[in-house]
């Protein structure tokens, strides 16, 4: 198998590695979302129909019947189910409690039920795909909406004249804890029947969304949502009853003060409609899993399940920890490190059946450390400045040890006389800068990377390109001698730099700068669902600028240097790299659980070096470094044997 072939293969399974764990998006069905819709506004307008039995509007009354008899007929027009027959019973049971002038709570009841089998036999996406854009939907709100709602979203824009039914009063509050994020978004989608509210769904499902959550805001504005955001952090019990974006948009607020009381709700509800970003994957929630996971990996390990204990304690990171992790890097590195050790060396203990009780203190050690983490992630601890400066620094950090390597090969090329092979070499890393574009985007909009896809394909792509560097570094250092360059340019340089050899670069380019392109989106994304998009930007404009100029200066430096002190200079560069991105890939395979973990205390943690404080990423360092002493040692003696044969 050729060379370049065995690359294309190694990036399939690094792109292949990143895809998701994500099902496909659920098959919409029209039909199902507008049923659903009529049934959301039965169970919110019913009460304005019908008060202890008797009716206290005819015009709403008949619309209530209409609805209801709607719901029935639209559900008997969708595609064979096995739940069809039980939704279109309970259909029936709704008509007959409307037109018995059922009491409003039952009819509630009963539709808020019927709605829920409902998306359940027809499933519909529940919620958006991503952070809404508050600004988005304020724009669009004044746009699209003021001239009825109004500019505080009252009902008494200058359009509202003479409309009937009159437009909504987003401030109602009593009508807005009937009425879900999700409902809103359906009105927004399909407008309302016998209304003057028309559909919009012309707009993008991103601008729906936003526009559902910055109405849903009007009825719990002033003091709310800073007393929300109190409880929100403080309140286990409140983050347990709105743990991600879906429950949400579909938990009403009354149904959240059942759970938390009134006063509570009002205030959770008003802080998280405002600041959504507050379930961003990686937040609170994904603390509040980590600790779940580990708690039962606790008790699957005293009931003697150790097999389980592990797959629980793993799942803790992957699921739970690793999408903290790119925030919390940015927020506070140190606590980020400790924690990722905490959980490899509970890990080690698991797998060495460690005393119950030793694991047990290390998840309780854990569960302290992740009341730091979370206090660290509040949105609170959000500023333009610390956005600014991860950005820049994650930028600078990772692309610096990217830019490196292309460096060496685009001065190689150009010491050598070669420009022609240049173009594969820029080809390569323009492709992986599309690709890590392309790998935020599908992240964002259509898969999930799951945190084991995350680290194998940093490990793969660290430890492949480990090998390649090793291989490269020691061919360099066979050629510092000045006589051995000359003799390699006089007899091989054409050959050697073939179309096979120009793409192996333009493929070697790839894949070390897309493994550090696809960990800074990581940062980036979770960056940038902090709402400081502008600061974000920034910082990465800056790092941008400062890389421009590192790669300048050493362009300048190399063409300089004599061609024997190129060679040996970028000969230890570039073996000192493949040491450093060994050690990386054994950590990024252990943490996604494809490799054991011994701790090695006494070994510092220093991730710029690749080194981690395992047995096993200290050997597989030494490894390499040892093949770089063999490899230098191999190439000095065959160019001094190859200066003999010449001399001769």
């Amino acid at each position: 198998m050729s060379a370049t072939l065995r690359l294309l293969l190694v990036l399939a399974l690094l792109l292949g590695v990143a895809m998701p764990q994500r099902a496909a998006a659920q098959e919409v069905t029209p039909g199902a979302e507008t049923a659903w819709r009529l049934l959301d506004y039965i169970a919110v307008d019913y009460p304005g129909a019908v008060s202890d039995g008797r009716v206290i509007s005819e015009a709403e009354y008949a619309e209530m019947r209409e609805f209801s008899t709607a719901v029935r007929t639209r559900i008997a027009a969708l595609p064979a189910r096995e739940a069809q027959p039980r939704l279109l019973s309970a259909s029936s049971v709704l008509i007959s409690a409307v037109e018995t002038r059922a009491a409003p709570e039952t009819v509630a009841r009963q539709a808020r039920s019927l709605a829920e089998d409902l998306l359940a036999a027809y499933p519909t996406p529940l919620a958006p795909r991503s952070i809404p854009d508050l600004p988005r939907g304020a724009a669009l709100y004044a746009e699209q909406c003021a001239v009825c709602h109004g500019a505080t979203g009252r009902g008494d824009g200058p359009g509202a004249a003479g409309l009937e039914p009159p437009p909504i009063a987003f401030t109602d509050r009593d009508r807005a804890r009937e009425r879900s994020l999700f409902g809103l978004y359906q009105v927004i989608g399909q407008g309302l029947d016998g209304t003057a509210m028309p559909s919009f769904a012309h707009l993008s499902a991103e601008d729906r969304w936003a526009l559902a959550f910055y109405v849903g805001g009007f009825a719990y504005a002033g003091d709310a949502p800073r007393a929300g955001e109190r409880a929100w952090r403080d309140d286990p019990d409140a983050r347990a009853a709105v743990p991600d974006l879906e429950a949400l948009t579909q938990i009403t607020p009354a149904a959240l003060a059942s759970r938390l009381g009134e006063p509570r709700a009002n205030e959770v509800v008003a802080y998280l409609r405002s600041h959504p970003e507050a379930l961003a994957v990686g937040g609170a929630d994904g603390l509040d899993l980590a600790r779940r996971k580990l708690g039962e990996s606790l008790a699957a390990y005293r009931a003697g399940d150790a097999r389980k204990a592990e797959e629980l304690a793993l799942s803790a990171y992957l699921d739970g920890f690793e999408p903290v992790e790119p925030l919390l890097r940015a927020r506070d590195g140190k606590l980020m490190a400790r924690i990722e050790a905490a959980m490899g060396e509970l890990r080690a203990s698991l797998n060495r059946r460690a005393p119950a009780d030793e694991v047990a203190g290390q998840v309780t050690a854990l569960s302290g450390l992740f009341d730091e983490a979370g206090r660290a992630l509040a949105p609170s601890e959000a500023s333009a400045l610390s956005t600014f400066l991860g950005a820049f620094t994650i930028l600078l950090r990772e692309g610096l040890e990217a830019l490196l390597i292309v460096i060496a090969m685009v001065a190689f090329l150009r010491k050598a006389e070669r420009q022609d092979v240049l173009p594969y070499v820029h080809g390569g890393w323009a492709a992986a800068l599309v690709a890590g574009a392309a790998t935020w985007a599908a992240a964002t909009w259509l898969i999930a990377i799951s945190g084991a896809s995350r680290e194998l394909t940093e490990g793969v792509g660290s430890l492949v390109s480990a090998v390649v560097l090793l291989s490269v570094g020691v061919w360099m250092h066979g050629k510092a001698q000045a006589g051995a360059w000359q003799a390699y340019i006089r007899d091989k340089l054409s050959a050697a730099l073939s179309k096979r050899s120009a793409w192996f670069l333009f493929l070697l380019a790839f894949i070390v700068v897309y493994r550090e392109v696809f960990e800074t989106i990581l940062f980036y994304a979770a960056l940038w669902s902090q709402g400081t998009q502008g600061a974000l930007l920034g910082g990465a404009a800056l790092a941008i600028v400062c890389l421009a100029l590192i790669a300048w200066g050493l362009l300048m430096f190399s063409r300089r240097l004599p061609i024997s002190q190129f060679f040996a200079y970028s000969a230890l560069l570039i073996a000192a790299l493949a040491v450093v991105l060994a050690g990386k890939g054994v950590a990024g395979l252990q943490e996604a659980g494809v490799m054991d973990i011994r701790p090695l205390a006494a070994l510092p943690r220093v991730e710029i070096l690749g080194l981690f404080p395992t047995w096993e990423g200290l050997a597989a360092q030494m490894l390499a470094l040892t093949a770089v002493v063999v490899g230098f040692w191999w190439a000095d003696r065959k160019s001094r044997a190859q200066a003999e044969v010449s001399r001769r």
